[in-house]
């Protein structure tokens, strides 16, 4: 038998994601860059360890480069 799931409560997992990790990494990545592929953002993830939620975010981004303000709006981090 499936156990009940409340759909609330899966919205509400994703908006307590830590996006600490990805704001650190932004800080990071962009630190003398203005732009940065989606690639490269996913790769620096991956070597991070970022948690498999913020990775599944990166690896949804569309291929291009970001600026910091962008990647982290699309991300739901705050780095700026």
């Amino acid at each position: 038998m499936l156990a009940d799931t409340d759909p609330d409560e899966d919205e509400d997992a994703a908006e307590e994601l830590d996006t600490g990790p990805l704001d650190e990494l932004l800080d990071d990545i962009y630190l003398g860059q203005e732009r940065i592929s989606q690639a490269d953002i996913y790769r620096r993830a991956v070597a991070a360890e970022l948690p498999a939620a913020l990775l599944t975010r990166i690896a949804a981004l569309p291929q291009g480069e970001y600026a910091v303000d962008e990647a982290a709006d699309l991300l739901g981090g705050s780095a700026v």
